[in-house]
């Protein structure tokens, strides 16, 4: 994994569930992980766990504020020089059904989901276009592809993060940076606790009680992406547990 060792990543949602898992593969292969996310004592604690040798640093940062994500990314830059790679990472899953007007949940997803990313992409544009070099990388979610009752906004959300993905993708090609959009089926994370409606809370457990796939899958995803060759842009990875048919 040489295209990993020695890198500068930053990920957001870095304190459970798909970022930790992801900060604690790149770590491993010798990346520098630069970590956001909201629950400071969390964040903390990972980044101890990972770095007690100061190549990893947690960043208490709420993604919905522009200046935490830019002061997240500054913060690697001035450690270490540069930022090679950012995983917007960060997200929330409130389903339900339209009829039930839960408009601050949608609030919330678009703010997160979408203008988390958005504000990531807008903080390492500048360095990697000065460095001809780097790698953005989104989450979406298999809801981009496939919308069912209840994942109407969610699923707005993950569709933009693809769509805005590949308008970047074409964007960014004078200036050398890779571009990845990873697409989760149910995965092994505590976004199902964002559900804030009872019934439909249930409903996802009960499809999550089906089969999920580790955190560790999705970070062996990105692994993947980062370590192909500099001349290899792996754009977009969608993938489920076996037995899912969403």
């Amino acid at each position: 994994m040489s295209n990993i060792e020695n890198k500068v990543v930053v990920i957001t949602g870095a304190s459970s569930g798909l970022g930790a898992a992801t900060a604690r593969r790149l770590s491993a292969s010798g990346a520098k992980v630069v970590l956001g996310a909201r629950r400071a004592d969390r964040l903390a604690a990972l980044a101890e766990e990972l770095g007690g040798d100061g190549s990893a640093l947690a960043v208490p940062t709420d993604v919905t504020q522009a200046d935490q994500v830019q002061r997240l990314v500054d913060t690697a830059v001035a450690a270490f020089g540069r930022v090679d790679m950012i995983l917007n990472n960060a997200g929330i899953m409130p389903l339900s059904p339209l009829e039930r007007l839960k408009i601050a949940d949608w609030d919330r997803m678009i703010d997160v989901n979408l203008k988390g990313m958005l504000y990531g992409i807008a903080a390492v544009l500048p360095h990697m276009q000065r460095q001809l070099s780097g790698h953005i990388i989104n989450v979406s979610s298999v809801a981009g592809f496939k919308v069912i009752p209840t994942s109407s906004v969610y699923s707005a959300t993950k569709t933009a993060v693809r769509v805005i993905s590949e308008g970047l993708r074409q964007e960014v090609k004078p200036y050398n940076i890779r571009t990845t959009v990873i697409s989760p089926g149910a995965t092994d994370t505590e976004l199902p606790g964002s559900v804030t409606d009872p019934d439909i809370a249930e409903n996802v457990r009960t499809l999550f009680a089906r089969g999920t796939v580790p955190a560790d899958t999705f970070a062996r995803m990105v692994a993947f992406a980062m370590e192909q060759p500099e001349d290899v842009d792996v754009n977009e990875i969608l993938f489920r547990p076996t037995n899912h048919e969403l």
